[in-house]
């Protein structure tokens, strides 16, 4: 089977990759030509662990080839991925120009029966607008519109593709259905779990699953301040509701807040989606204000420990919004440093692989070679990302290397009572 993905972003070229691997015929198209030229040549725009090497070994193979020529792409291809970017509008509903775009394309260049998927996060009711706007085009078009969400979390897509804890197909045409059913056989030798349902059950589904998740996030949030008010442990209280085969240990980790690419946007849509329906979002909308209100919560707790900001040196380890990624959308570290230097603090940062990217967004940050470097004469010491790297640093050496031994742990790294022993002045979230 040949299949055409549009669009080489992170989940186009994850998506691309991982069917290459499973043996099938992929033309990965995108209207970069630079981006296309570097992707030929063995050159990632993104970080993502394993990602590189899974390329390179399928373009040798010759199943994985890159190109801006969609209409070669569009005629070779049974099964058509829609994988282009639906960033927010001002309103937080996303915008659907690329998926237009990219639908009228293939409409141009169709030649015979083809299944047109969605892998992007789409709102509620995108696969029935393409199959209105296809019909539009022309009428004589023969194809099967499919959403197929994806559930790839950054840092672990490609094991989350080839274990996925279940595939979502929504269609309401059984041979497209069919073909996609086919399209994921490897699948079936390790039962992984699949969902057919409607193509609205299906865009609802990575919407509500991801709002879920930043759910989770939020309310332990908010249950970690509690602690801290209170004077107990969060992670005593985490540890024992995760236990509850209801609840489950995972997300139950508090920090400074949710970012990256889908839990803002994603949350964002869902309140959207719910207001043109006519409904209330009322869990959502506090989802996403306890998120807003965290970030803020980050910056008195860094100031009380080391009291004025202005002209102290604050050293941040972490950039990236989550471990294994240097994807800095909606990073939580965008809105402490510049909340940090808009009080007159210096910012000196590290992190392993999402420097050039945090240069762009924080052009006025003194980036470190490594984490001693970062710490060296600095004021305080703010743990942003919990990069396992971070996890075991030799800490009587950063102690020395600080002007002054602080910590603010925003990840709870550390066990506090292990770094007062230390010397340190320590602070994490709930502790």
């Amino acid at each position: 089977m040949h299949i055409a993905v549009i669009g080489t972003g992170y989940v186009g070229l994850v998506t691309g990759a991982c069917f290459a691997e499973f043996g099938v015929d992929v033309t990965c198209v995108d209207i970069d030509a630079e981006k296309i030229s570097r992707l030929s040549s063995g050159e990632m725009p993104i970080y993502e662990p394993g990602l590189e090497q899974l390329v390179t070994k399928n373009v040798q193979s010759g199943r994985l080839r890159f190109t801006t020529d969609i209409k070669q792409a569009v005629e070779q291809a049974l099964v058509i991925f829609l994988a282009v970017g639906t960033p927010p509008k001002e309103d937080g509903s996303p915008d659907l120009s690329f998926v237009e775009s990219a639908a009228r394309s293939i409409a141009e260049y169709m030649n015979g029966y083809k299944v047109i998927v969605t892998k992007s996060t789409v709102p509620i009711g995108t696969g029935e607008y393409l199959r209105t706007l296809l019909r539009e085009i022309n009428p004589r078009l023969n194809f099967g519109i499919v959403s197929n969400p994806e559930f790839l979390r950054e840092g672990a897509a490609i094991n989350d593709f080839m274990r996925p804890d279940r595939v979502v197909i929504g269609s309401r045409d059984q041979e497209a259905i069919a073909i996609m059913r086919d399209l994921y056989r490897p699948l079936y030798l390790i039962e992984a779990p699949f969902v057919v349902t409607s193509l609205e059950a299906a865009e609802l589904t990575k919407y509500a699953a991801n709002a879920f998740l930043a759910t989770k996030i939020s309310f332990i949030n908010e249950i970690a301040n509690l602690c801290d008010s209170i004077g107990c442990d969060v992670h005593d209280v985490a540890k024992a509701i995760g236990m509850d085969r209801r609840i489950g240990s995972k997300f139950l980790h508090p920090g400074p807040g949710f970012g990256g690419s889908c839990f803002p946007k994603d949350t964002q849509a869902l309140a959207s989606v719910a207001s043109q329906f006519g409904r209330d979002s009322l869990i959502v909308d506090a989802v996403i204000e306890v998120n807003r209100r965290q970030r803020q919560a980050m910056l008195p707790k860094i100031e009380k420990l080391v009291g004025e900001l202005s002209g102290k040196t604050i050293a941040v380890l972490g950039l990236a919004f989550k471990p294994e990624t240097d994807d800095m959308r909606e990073a939580p570290s965008i809105d402490i440093i510049s909340g940090l230097m808009n009080r007159g603090a210096k910012i000196r940062a590290y992190d392993p692989v999402a420097m050039i990217e945090a240069a762009a967004v924080l052009p006025d940050v003194n980036y470190a070679d490594d984490e001693y470097s970062a710490a060296t004469g600095a004021d305080a010491l703010v743990f942003v990302t919990e990069w396992n790297q971070f996890r075991a640093l030799d800490m009587k050496r950063i102690r020395d290397l600080m002007k002054s031994p602080k910590i603010a742990d925003l990840r709870n790294i550390y066990e506090p009572e292990d770094m007062r022993e230390l010397g340190f002045e320590y602070v994490g979230i709930g502790r």
